[in-house]
């Protein structure tokens, strides 16, 4: 079997997790070096027996000691676009956790960069693509069986753990991280606009920070059993020590609403402070609706005149990050992508426009006002075309 000799930029505990579902699911792999001044994923990498490679002190020392199988970026959101780059002109297949890019202007840059000359295969880390559950809502969305998509309504709600990591991790900074459901909920907008078959047409947002604040340092940082609460993870690179004293600027709740191009319409709740957890699809076609479970690993369906006990599906995997085996699927499809050629489930357009649409929400957001979309798919699209000035406002 191939070893596959791989380049990591921005070794993180996402990255990490990565490479060791890759493991899991039988690469033979070698991590021949990486760039990162502070690599938090190397306990994790340990931990699976995987070596971590030699240290280098910027991408351009990485590449001179190439040829690489892959590189794998899993640097912090704003570092992306630079780091593609290098990538770009190395040569090599990439793979990128998502978001692919923190801004609309990186999108647009990005777009122009890739329609202006030959890039290297991109693959975007949008797990949720190969998570065994959605593809079996594509699966029914596309068979027909719900009829036309009328509406959605979903949820991401976070147990206290989660979102207190997240006001600690650099995800609690714009400059570094993009908006809060930029990197934590691409996932599902890209399934949304996949589920739609459209772009969005119109959207606006309301949110804010209300639960990670200094007013609420006095709140209990134990759980009823005496056990520590807000600390359970590491905050990893440039973290903060108190999930209520960090220099957070992100939201830690938030509402939207879409209108699709095809008229179909969407409501979204985020809130990252739950007792009871909550990941959840709701798509109401004018023939039959469905329910996806997405924290325990359950879908729901039933025509809309069918008496009958609904269709119930267990994909019974669970585990504690709720990728639900969604990390190992990935892994598989990313292998594929390589040796045999297959088609990865998600393309790095797909992931342009699933971010593009939660940058409108939160300008919605920020300006108080319903948001046209159509510049800003205008600007895309030139960028795609290679324009040289995409400008969405």
């Amino acid at each position: 079997m191939k070893t596959y000799r791989i380049a990591v930029i921005g070794l993180g505990q996402r990255i990490a997790h990565v490479l060791a579902a890759m493991v899991e699911v039988g690469w033979t792999l070698e991590v021949a070096g990486y760039v990162d001044p502070a690599p938090v994923g190397a306990p994790i990498l340990e931990e699976h027996g995987i070596a971590a490679g030699r240290p280098y002190p910027d991408p351009a020392a990485l590449f001179a000691d190439g040829p690489y199988d892959l590189v794998m970026i899993g640097s912090p959101n704003h570092l992306h676009l630079e780091h593609l780059k290098a990538a770009f002109a190395a040569g090599y297949p990439i793979f990128a956790e998502k978001p692919i890019v923190r801004t609309e202007a990186e999108t647009f840059e990005l777009a122009r960069l890739m329609a202006a000359a030959w890039a290297p295969p991109l693959y975007i880390g949008l797990v949720m693509r190969s998570m065994p559950i959605v593809r079996a809502v594509i699966a029914r969305v596309d068979s027909g069986e719900l009829g036309e998509i009328i509406s959605i309504d979903a949820t991401e709600h976070l147990p206290p753990e989660h979102g207190g990591y997240l006001a600690r991790n650099w995800r609690r900074k714009q400059e570094w991280g993009g908006s809060y459901l930029l990197d934590k909920v691409c996932h599902d907008f890209d399934i949304f606009g996949r589920i739609a078959g459209a772009r969005p047409a119109k959207v606006a947002s309301f949110g804010g920070r209300r639960i990670f604040t200094a007013e609420r340092t006095g709140v209990p940082k134990t759980y009823e059993d005496g056990s520590a609460a807000y600390a359970l993870r590491d905050a990893g690179w440039a973290g903060a020590n108190d999930s209520f004293q960090s220099d957070m600027d992100v939201t830690d709740h938030q509402v939207a609403i879409v209108e699709y191009a095809n008229a179909v319409r969407l409501s979204f709740h985020a809130n990252s402070h739950v007792a009871l957890q909550e990941r959840r699809w709701y798509v109401a076609g004018a023939e039959g609706t469905l329910l996806a479970d997405l924290v325990r690993n359950r879908l729901m369906v039933r025509r809309a005149l069918d008496r009958r006990k609904p269709e119930r599906m267990d994909f019974h995997e669970r585990t504690d990050d709720n990728h639900n085996g969604a990390d190992q699927a990935m892994a598989w499809d990313l292998l594929a992508s390589l040796s045999e050629g297959a088609t990865f489930p998600v393309t790095p357009y797909d992931s342009m426009e699933a971010g593009l649409t939660v940058m409108a929400i939160d300008r919605a957001m920020e300006a108080g006002q319903v948001v046209d979309c159509a510049p800003m798919w205008s600007a895309f699209d030139a960028a795609r075309n290679g324009a040289i000035s995409a400008i969405a406002r």
